[in-house]
């Protein structure tokens, strides 16, 4: 399958190079940045470019890997230039109605996982959420998917809505706790690398065992002897507090509800 990659973001970088292990190939990558789109094409023997006009039109598919805020235009843009080609977008909040007026044939990809640029996954176990508008969108999205995942699931853009809220709540806020607690840590001359083992367990505990039933530490029982001991050393960082607070009280709330 021809690609043409619209995109150089950490989730692009990664799809591109899960694309060429696939066996595809990427025809062409389009970034609004010159050092972006030679970086990336250079490492897909793809060509690079920063004119959606100078997009080819040998090509299969158009995969947009681009800021929700920009989707649409380029969307757009693309889809009146190319009105026979597939075009789908990677965006987990972002509806499949967004490609409706202007293409023909449009889909979704959708793939959960976190992505940097300089660190690379197997996208083979990467679940990946497909959505199409009609059978020639079908048949490419299923096969594309498919070729890259062995864990491919159709699913409606209410539902990716949903999945993409609870992405951010287990990935994004997750990771922005190891970050504050790194902050602690290094402040008080201890290393991250000291809570892994936790951390870890922590990761592998919910694998078996559903996080209500997981939960453990002093927000669960609403200790306040514990609570305002950490509070009390945390009143020079207001936010953080502020954090752990809420936090104690959510876990806390939840506890009762689920009693």
């Amino acid at each position: 399958m021809k690609v043409t990659l619209i995109g150089s973001g950490n989730l692009a970088t990664n799809l591109g190079k899960a694309i060429i292990k696939s066996g595809h190939t990427v025809v062409q990558v389009f970034s609004r940045t010159t050092g972006n789109a030679e970086l990336l094409a250079n490492q897909l023997n793809a060509i690079p470019t920063t004119n959606l006009d100078d997009l080819s039109d040998e090509t299969d598919v158009f995969i947009l890997s681009v800021k929700d805020s920009v989707l649409k235009e380029i969307a757009d843009a693309i889809s009146l230039a190319h009105p026979s080609k597939v075009i789908v977008h990677t965006a987990g909040s972002v509806g499949i109605e967004i490609f409706e007026g202007n293409a023909m044939h449009y889909g979704v990809i959708y793939p959960m996982q976190t992505f940097s640029k300089g660190y690379e996954v197997s996208f083979n176990k990467i679940p990946v959420f497909i959505e199409y508008n009609d059978p020639v969108s079908q048949v490419l999205v299923n096969e594309l998917a498919k070729s890259l995942s062995s864990s491919v699931v159709e699913l409606t853009s209410q539902d990716r809505k949903y999945l993409h809220l609870a992405a951010v709540f287990s990935c994004n806020f997750v990771n922005h706790c190891y970050a504050l607690a790194a902050h602690i840590m290094e402040s008080h001359g201890m290393t991250f690398d000291m809570l892994l083992p936790l951390i870890d367990e922590t990761a592998r505990k919910v694998h078996n065992i559903h996080p209500l039933k997981a939960q453990t530490g002093p927000a669960i029982r609403y200790d306040e002897n514990i609570i305002n001991k950490h509070l009390s050393l945390l009143t020079d960082s207001p936010d953080l507090a502020n954090i752990y607070e809420s936090m104690s009280k959510s876990i806390h709330k939840t506890s009762i509800d689920n009693d």
